[in-house]
C-alpha cells in the first residue's frame, strides 16, 4: 500500500465549494460518473487542472488532510498524456467538508494555464 502524503488537493468551482459547505460533503460529477473524486498531490494538480479547467478563473484549491477521510483512496493512472507511470489518488466516496484544511483561489497564469502548488 502506498503511503499517503500529508496533504492532497482537489480543484473545483467556487460555487461547488459553497454548495458543499451547506451539504457537508462535496459530490462532484466524477463521483456519479466514475465512482470517485479526483484528488492530486500538490505537485501534479496542474495536469488535471489544465486538462479539465484551462482558462477558468472561478476555481478553488481544496487542501485535504487524508487522515480525515473515511472512504478508500486508490492510486490509479490518469490519462495517456500524463507522465509515464504517474498515478493519482482517487477517493471512492464523497469528500467531507471536515477533511478540507484550507481553501485558496486557484488562478491560471496569463496564458490560461495552471501550475503546481505548494503543500
Amino acid at each position: 500500500m502506498r503511503p499517503l502524503p500529508a496533504v492532497l488537493v482537489h480543484v473545483c468551482g467556487a460555487e461547488d465549494w459553497r454548495s458543499a459547505q451547506t451539504d457537508g460533503e462535496l459530490r462532484p460529477e466524477s463521483l456519479t460518473a466514475h465512482g470517485f473524486v479526483h484528488l492530486s498531490t500538490p505537485e501534479q494538480v496542474h495536469l488535471p487542472a489544465n486538462r479539465l479547467y484551462a482558462g477558468r478563473t472561478d476555481l478553488v484549491l481544496l487542501r485535504v488532510d487524508p487522515a480525515r477521510l473515511s472512504s478508500p483512496i486508490r492510486w490509479e493512472p490518469g490519462v495517456p498524456t500524463d507522465p509515464a507511470a504517474m498515478v493519482f489518488p482517487h477517493l471512492y466516496g464523497p469528500l467531507p467538508v471536515t477533511a478540507v484544511i484550507s481553501v485558496t483561489s486557484y488562478e491560471p497564469d496569463g496564458n490560461g494555464r495552471f501550475g503546481p502548488v505548494s503543500p
